[in-house]
Protein backbone atom coordinates (compact mmCIF):
# COMPACT_ATOMS: atom_id res chain seq x y z
CA UNK A 1 0.00 0.00 0.00
CA UNK A 2 1.12 3.46 -0.88
CA UNK A 3 1.83 6.72 1.56
CA UNK A 4 -1.50 7.74 -0.83
CA UNK A 5 -3.05 5.05 -0.08
CA UNK A 6 -3.00 4.94 3.61
CA UNK A 7 -3.70 8.82 3.89
CA UNK A 8 -6.68 8.39 2.06
CA UNK A 9 -7.72 4.84 4.29
CA UNK A 10 -7.20 7.32 7.38
CA UNK A 11 -8.89 10.03 6.03
CA UNK A 12 -11.86 7.90 5.22
CA UNK A 13 -11.81 5.67 8.29
CA UNK A 14 -11.98 8.92 10.30
CA UNK A 15 -14.92 10.30 8.59
CA UNK A 16 -13.67 14.41 9.72
CA UNK A 17 -10.96 16.84 8.41
CA UNK A 18 -7.54 16.22 9.26
CA UNK A 19 -4.38 17.50 9.68
CA UNK A 20 -0.96 15.93 8.70
CA UNK A 21 -0.23 15.05 12.00
CA UNK A 22 -3.42 13.15 13.30
CA UNK A 23 -2.77 11.14 9.97
CA UNK A 24 0.52 10.38 10.75
CA UNK A 25 -0.69 9.05 13.73
CA UNK A 26 -3.89 6.92 12.77
CA UNK A 27 -2.06 5.60 9.68
CA UNK A 28 1.11 4.32 11.30
CA UNK A 29 3.95 6.24 8.89
CA UNK A 30 5.99 8.91 9.48
CA UNK A 31 4.45 12.79 8.83
CA UNK A 32 7.32 13.65 6.54
CA UNK A 33 5.96 10.79 4.34
CA UNK A 34 2.16 12.57 5.16
CA UNK A 35 2.81 15.65 3.59
CA UNK A 36 5.14 14.35 1.05
CA UNK A 37 2.09 12.23 0.13
CA UNK A 38 -0.72 14.91 0.58
CA UNK A 39 1.22 17.28 -1.60
CA UNK A 40 0.86 15.02 -5.00
CA UNK A 41 -2.85 14.31 -3.33
CA UNK A 42 -3.81 17.81 -3.62
CA UNK A 43 -1.88 18.31 -7.12
CA UNK A 44 -4.35 16.02 -8.26
CA UNK A 45 -7.60 16.80 -6.76
CA UNK A 46 -7.49 13.93 -4.10
CA UNK A 47 -8.34 15.84 -1.17
CA UNK A 48 -9.68 19.08 -0.27
CA UNK A 49 -9.16 21.48 2.79
CA UNK A 50 -12.36 22.31 4.09
CA UNK A 51 -11.12 24.84 6.59
CA UNK A 52 -7.51 25.79 7.39
CA UNK A 53 -4.43 23.22 7.49
CA UNK A 54 -7.23 20.13 7.49
CA UNK A 55 -8.02 18.06 4.63
CA UNK A 56 -10.38 15.18 3.70
CA UNK A 57 -11.03 13.27 0.77
CA UNK A 58 -12.64 15.08 -2.23
CA UNK A 59 -16.33 13.77 -2.91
Amino acid sequence: MTAEEKVLEAMRKAGEPLNAGKIATLAGIDKKDVEKAMSRLKADGSIVSPKRCFWEPAK
